[in-house]
């Protein structure tokens, strides 16, 4: 128990980095429907709120394609450091804008922040997990992300009700809280094992795992042992090959996987989600709803609740079934909503409001959209919220994984960034046509899935490599490694008997006492 909690705790706390891609998130649909941030920068509209809104993803597809560097690099923990001095920067500029420039550049210096946390949080988290855990460990990430949308937009709401600029400038400002606690509190926890081996740390790289496994520290633990030997037959296959690693990305044995995980990236904000979370104010209102802040409070409320089954039991139910079922029901509700809308809405005679379609005098009709939106919020939080941070650090090998897990990030960052860009002024042009759109995009990503993605569950990350060099079927793999699950059992086994021998001579002191100050150091 001692060992999972250590686990936890560091997990949990580095999921702050997720914390603050959630107030990214609700940094702007908390005050968009203000009067206070209409008349202050003068009632952006359409591409100019577009831009505004998107800004912050267009820093963060410049933060994910640098994560790759730093994170191998300086370490994944360092890395996440500095895009938390970063968030800091950003979040100072915003609070401090006189006009829409000033905010768009305080938003690209706080995305470049989320784009480097988003990258690195999910790889740190799942090398430090154990297999059996690993899909719980990484949901944390996700439930971080639902905590800091519901947290900064009740914030929000609550300033709303002021009758000043602070009403957006204090929210923006305590963004600076979290990634403070988060850039100090990472000096006394663990660098990746995985990574310390990679930079030859043998000796640092067994205390953490025996810190990170073992009730007492111990570094002769036979789980601890194999594992370690595990990390140590990959990374020496690894160099044998010396391949180039940016060349490998594409290279016809990895390209398959890192195409995946970047199209899983991509299905995950073409599921419609963002776009009911940055303007979920501007559907809720074109849809009849007379206080449409405090009805999208009640979707953050959701998002965050529904996220806390998939932490439960995904590594149960698996990735591959959330994502198909997930796909095909978030793709229903938003049918549903654009029927409603196309069935019972008319043209908005106002002709300066953000959209051009409203449902009036059809109460029964607003009442079902409002719980349409809300479903789907939840069929989301269930399924490819917390799986599409889960599946990039899963498939990949460890030599390219913070390269691999940039692209899928990156990928992410470009279609949020065109997301938040487009659809003000398609809400105002093509309309309730939108959410056909993106319930066609999860039938696309039902497909694709179905065709493509193998199921990772209870796998060690380097069992991984077998399931796509064998090429089995796709539904032998929803068995979620019962072939070679027990593989790390079995390796511990065999050095607990003493038929397995660990020749660690050449990297690491077998009789070290190890304290946790000292594992916190490395």
């Amino acid at each position: 128990m001692v060992r999972l909690l250590n686990v936890y705790t560091i997990s949990a706390f580095a999921a702050l980095g997720g914390a603050l891609f959630g107030f990214d998130i609700s940094s702007m649909s908390g005050v968009i429907g203000t009067e206070q941030y209409q008349n202050y920068y003068g009632n952006p509209l359409g591409m100019r709120q577009g831009a505004v809104t998107s800004a912050m993803a267009g820093g963060s597809l410049v933060g994910a394609l640098s994560s790759s560097f730093l994170g191998d690099r300086l370490s994944r923990k360092v890395a996440i450091q500095i895009g938390a001095a970063l968030w800091c920067i950003g979040a100072t500029v915003q609070s401090a804008s006189n006009g829409v420039v000033m905010l768009v550049i305080g938003r690209v210096l706080a995305g470049l922040c989320v784009g480097l946390t988003s990258s690195l949080v999910p790889i740190y988290q799942s090398e430090i997990a154990p297999r059996k855990i690993r899909g719980r460990i990484v949901s944390l990430q996700q439930f971080a992300i639902t905590w800091g949308i519901m947290v900064q937009y009740f914030i929000e709401y609550g300033c709303s009700f002021l009758d000043s600029t602070a009403s957006f400038r204090v929210p923006w400002a305590l963004q600076t809280i979290p990634a403070v606690v988060l850039f100090v509190g990472l000096f006394w926890f663990p660098r990746s094992p995985r990574w310390l081996a990679s930079k030859d740390r043998w000796d640092e790289a067994l205390r953490v795992l025996a810190f990170l496994r073992s009730a007492n520290n111990d570094v002769n633990d036979p789980l601890v042992l194999a594992e370690y030997k595990e990390i140590e037959d990959q990374i020496s296959q690894e160099r044998e090959e010396e391949s180039n690693s940016y060349r490998e990305l594409f290279s016809r044995k990895i390209r398959k996987r890192v195409w995946l995980s970047m199209a899983v990236q991509m299905w995950s904000q073409l599921t419609g989600m963002n776009v009911m979370m940055y303007y979920i104010v501007y559907i809720l209102e074109s849809a009849g709803i007379a206080n449409s802040m405090l009805a999208s409070s009640i979707q953050y409320i959701i998002n965050m609740v529904m996220t806390i089954p998939s932490i439960l039991w995904t590594d149960k139910w698996g990735r591959r079934p959330a994502l198909l079922i997930g796909a095909i029901v978030m793709g229903f509700w938003l049918f549903l909503i654009g029927g409603l809308l196309m069935h019972y809405g008319e043209s908005n005679p106002a002709f300066n409001q953000p959209y051009t379609w409203i449902v009036v005098g059809h109460p029964s009709a607003t009442r079902a959209i409002l719980a349409s939106a809300y479903l789907a919020v939840a069929t989301f939080a269930l399924s490819w919220g917390p799986v599409s941070w889960m599946y990039p650090p899963e498939i990949v090998p460890l030599r390219i994984r913070a390269k691999s897990v940039a692209l899928a990030t990156a990928s992410n960052w470009a279609s949020n960034f065109a997301l938040g860009f487009a659809v003000p002024p398609l809400l105002r042009s093509i309309q309730w046509r939108l959410f056909f759109i993106f319930g066609s995009f999860n039938m696309a990503a039902f497909i694709h899935v179905w065709f493509a993605a193998p199921e990772t569950k209870q796998r060690t990350l380097e069992e991984l490599d077998e399931i796509f060099e064998y090429g089995e079927p796709l539904w032998k793999s929803f068995l979620g490694g019962r072939r070679g699950s027990n593989k790390l059992d079995m390796l511990a086994k065999d050095i607990e008997m003493g038929v397995l021998k660990i020749n660690r001579s050449a990297h690491i002191e077998t009789k070290h006492v190890i304290s946790e100050n000292t594992v916190f150091r490395s």
